[in-house]
């Protein structure tokens, strides 16, 4: 079945084009609709990163949630990752984020959490959009039985206190230069102030939200700015969160880029050393390099790909019981602290081998040499490109060029209009040809 309003990570759209008041409201209610489950008072809490549309969408999300008789909380910016903790910890019914991650400020999006904190299943986000498109005016609640809203104090130093309860109790990031890049994005408050409470010398960049700027030349897509920041403080290490801090990259004392299957290496091989691996299972993607996968496998551990998106991450390490799992993209899920991504205290765990190995960043987060991997984007306006037999040639043909010697991953984003070509292999010209010849195909076909 296809799904109408819900991708790969909630829904997500163009604010006030595709995610408007009118969607929002309706969602608010059949969202409440389908957590009411006794008879108590149900309440929500919902958070939001810095976007301008974030108002409007907040405010039509209450509209919709006390409408079907939910009390709602409200925190204001703050963290993904930090709304499901608190969603499952104040015992809610519900938890909401505002947010479409690291998009640009003029889209926005809706991810939902259950009480135990999890996303949702597709089953019920299924229920959800079946309530979206129907009239729901006869299940609205008596005018007594209407929901309250109230924003909520000190939400900001509980996820603090979370974040740093993740480190032993002894360690201090004391001695430390830390520069972390908020990307104006939700973080923007709590990463620096926990980094400092640990005892790091902060240098803090994109903490400076207008509404407009979220993720703008700033946050893990675009590390360039932190890169130079880096040099010029003389940091020990960068860090570059998103728009809603769910996902994290690191940049080394020398300002070189660090991605997300190396901090799965090391934070995998940190659990292997200490005796916190629940299983000797990591969880990975189809995008995660094949070196990660060969690093693994010399220390004793199996690497389980699957599809990209966080949420699959997350079912394949609750299916095989294990607590490491990511992304290339700075995904990191440690299922013993959260529920999902969260790039803040993914950070905190390399912060913690490095401190412990008294060794630079460049050292302790280079654990494999990668293969080339060559990753191309290819937007589109309608239609489905993948579909067209110019495209199906040119694929087919890239991968006999390949011929075992490599991978060619290609796949439509659950996020936003755009086609990812990712050829990997020993042979970098023989891997960037092939992308580009797809490439050429399907902007042919999406032009």
């Amino acid at each position: 079945m296809v799904r109408k309003h819900f991708g790969t990570d909630g829904i997500r759209g163009q604010a006030n084009a595709v995610i408007t008041p009118e969607l929002a409201l309706k969602v608010g209610m059949a969202a409440g609709l389908t957590f009411l489950r006794g008879d108590y008072r149900h309440r929500v809490i919902i958070g939001k990163d810095t976007r301008l549309s974030g108002y409007m969408i907040e405010n039509a999300l209450v509209a919709g949630f006390t409408a079907v008789g939910m009390d709602v909380l409200l925190t204001g910016p703050m963290p993904t990752p930090a709304i499901a903790m608190l969603t499952r910890s104040m015992r809610c019914d519900l938890g909401v984020m505002i947010s479409a991650s690291h998009n640009p400020y003029d889209d926005n999006g809706i991810k939902l959490f259950g009480p135990d904190g999890y996303k949702l299943s597709d089953e019920i986000e299924r229920e959800i959009e079946k309530l979206i498109d129907s009239d729901l005016s006869k299940r609205l609640a008596k005018s007594p039985a209407l929901g309250r809203a109230k924003r909520i104090e000190g939400a900001h130093d509980r996820y603090v206190e979370f974040a740093k309860r993740t480190l032993p109790r002894n360690l201090s990031l004391d001695g430390l230069r830390v520069v972390v890049d908020c990307a104006h994005g939700a973080a923007y408050k709590v990463a620096p102030e926990a980094l400092w409470e640990l005892g790091a010398e902060v240098f803090p960049i994109g903490v400076e939200p207008d509404g407009f700027n979220i993720n703008r030349d700033c946050g893990s897509t675009v590390p360039e700015a932190l890169s130079a920041k880096v040099r010029e403080m003389r940091a020990d290490i960068g860090i570059a969160l998103d728009g809603d801090a769910d996902r994290v990259i690191i940049v080394d004392e020398k300002g070189k880029e660090v991605d997300g299957d190396q901090l799965l290496a090391v934070i995998a091989e940190s659990f292997k050393e200490d005796g916190r691996l629940a299983k000797p299972v990591i969880v990975g993607t189809v995008m995660s390099n094949l070196g990660l996968e060969r690093r693994l496998e010399k220390l004793g551990l199996k690497f389980v790909r699957t599809p990209v998106g966080d949420r699959y991450v997350l079912e394949e390490m609750r299916k095989h019981e294990c607590n490491v799992g990511g992304e290339q993209s700075g995904h990191i899920i440690l299922s013993d602290y959260t529920t999902t991504g969260d790039g803040f205290v993914a950070a905190l765990q390399v912060l913690a081998v490095v401190k412990k190995s008294k060794r630079p960043v460049s050292e302790v987060c280079h654990r494999f040499e990668p293969l080339p991997q060559v990753l191309k984007n290819v937007r589109y306006k309608t239609g489905k490109p993948l579909d067209d037999a110019k495209v199906k040639t040119a694929i087919a043909s890239a991968e006999k060029r390949l011929d075992g010697q490599g991978r060619l991953v290609i796949r439509p984003s659950g996020t936003e209009p755009v086609i990812r070509v990712m050829g990997e292999g020993a042979d970098r010209d023989l891997v960037e040809a092939v992308v580009d010849d797809v490439v050429e195909a399907l902007t042919k076909t999406a032009a």
